[in-house]
């Protein structure tokens, strides 16, 4: 039997906290808990293995967005952002600093399963050993390791994952919503705004090499290796 994936639970309400954990435990997840952004940091830095963490925004002592940044500065791994508000200035925050997935609250526990399902199956995928190679750019999937021109690029889990898919899908013309359903992994019922600030960035991080990302007007993107 493989290991149970680790998930940190961040809630200041206790109530919301056991709702998440009884719906993950049940779905064969082991759990941990964190009830503000202090004892997150604590849980999360002692533990060493967390395979995703699951981050309510509004908190006492340190709010979500702190506490990703602290999390970003040391890891990639994958981070949900549960917020009552549905702000987009909130939302497109959250992506600026390498949130993975943003889900507004009210919302159905087996809905939030199955995005974690979803991230940690992608996650998964790229502990295969790979490398891809594109003009310059080298990505080495097992490492997580982008460089350019033999050096190293820092991106967040989700900038790599459509680096990836972009090298994979070299010359061809990929929709927004192609780029949703391969690199989300599910039915993204939103606007184009995720997809957009995610390109870029990263285009922002490749520097010169960030103009390979070509715009498709009307459709999408596509990485040209010219």
């Amino acid at each position: 039997m493989t290991e149970k994936c680790k998930i940190l639970i961040v809630d200041d309400e206790s109530r919301m906290r056991k709702l998440v954990k009884d719906f993950l435990v049940k779905s064969e997840y082991q759990v941990l808990e964190a009830e503000n952004g202090e004892e997150a940091l604590d849980v999360f830095f002692a533990q060493n293995d967390i395979d995703l963490v699951i981050l309510d925004v509004m908190m006492p002592k340190m709010d979500g967005w702190q506490v990703c940044r602290e999390i970003r500065g040391v890891s990639k791994v994958p981070i949900i952002m549960l917020t009552a508000k549905s702000d987009e200035r909130d939302e497109l925050l959250g992506f600026e600093l390498g949130v993975d997935e943003y889900i507004s609250k009210p919302f159905s526990p087996k809905i939030l399963v199955a995005r974690v399902e979803a991230i940690l199956r992608r996650a998964a995928q790229f502990s295969a050993e790979t490398r891809l190679s594109a003009g310059g750019i080298e990505v080495d999937k097992s490492a997580h390791i982008v460089t350019i021109d033999g050096k190293e690029v820092d991106l967040s889990f989700k900038e790599f994952e459509l680096l990836v898919y972009f090298m994979e899908n070299q010359g061809i013309a990929l929709s927004r919503e192609k780029i949703l359903n391969s690199v989300w992994n599910y039915d993204y019922f939103g606007d184009a705004r995720t997809i957009d600030t995610h390109v870029k960035k990263l285009r922002s991080k490749l520097g010169d090499k960030g103009e390979m990302i070509k715009t498709i007007w009307g459709l999408g993107y596509k990485l040209e290796n010219s």
